[in-house]
């Protein structure tokens, strides 16, 4: 029996999720023990996860790229048609990298929130306070986090545009003077995955410290 209450109860989070309805969704996980602190340390690190992913594609693009310009004989379309997989598959995660990042704040938000108002049901003040103290350090190191976050993120946008000018400019240029054109832009983009690279590595680092000093609090 309690088995079947907590398939149904995990059915029904999974899709008041889907549906958008998260304070619902929130509280049908509370039901099954599962607190918003443990919702935001799960999607803190899907998050980490999925920005290690986007490392990957981003890095296997500019593998790709810098084979593309060293090109001296074969296939341009199988070299083209390699590219655009790897923008694809770059953009994808970029996409999910996003979608974690909105859902990492939102949790956030809500836990702050709830904190803040049991802090009313305190009637020991020292206890409020202590609480109150831990509630701001809290909130001092996850806005620490989300810059970081956003920062990393903010640098995705222009290495895919990069990434799609490129694309776009050898499927309508299928020759050796479309490579050599593309040769003058991959210095920049080379440039600009390696200032995301960094940015993604400091991220996933104020990741570790963040879930870090979570879980002692707990």
């Amino acid at each position: 029996m309690k088995k079947q209450t907590l398939l149904s109860a995990s059915i029904l989070a999974i899709t008041l999720t889907l549906s958008g309805c998260q304070s619902a969704y929130y509280s049908a996980m509370e039901k099954v023990g599962v607190h918003k602190r443990d919702i935001l340390i799960d999607r803190v690190e899907e998050t980490k996860d999925s920005q290690e992913e986007s490392q990957e594609e981003f890095q296997s693009a500019l593998e790709r790229l810098t084979t593309l310009i060293n090109f001296d004989g074969g296939e341009l379309q199988d070299a083209y048609n390699q590219l655009n997989d790897d923008y694809e598959s770059s953009l994808a995660a970029a996409n999910e990298v996003s979608s974690n990042i909105n859902k990492v704040e939102d949790v956030a938000e809500a836990l702050f929130d709830e904190w803040s108002d049991e802090l009313e049901q305190y009637k020991s003040a020292s206890l409020k306070r202590e609480s109150s103290k831990k509630l701001a350090a809290t909130q001092r190191q996850f806005s620490q986090l989300l810059r970081s976050m956003r920062s990393a993120e903010s640098k995705m946008e222009p290495v895919l545009s990069s990434l799609q000018d490129n694309v776009l400019y050898l499927k309508h240029n299928l020759n050796a003077q479309a490579v050599a054109a593309i040769k003058g832009e991959f210095t920049n983009l080379k440039r600009d995955i390696q200032v995301l690279m960094n940015d993604m590595n400091k991220s996933i680092a104020d990741s570790n410290k963040f879930i870090e000093q979570m879980n002692s609090v707990g």
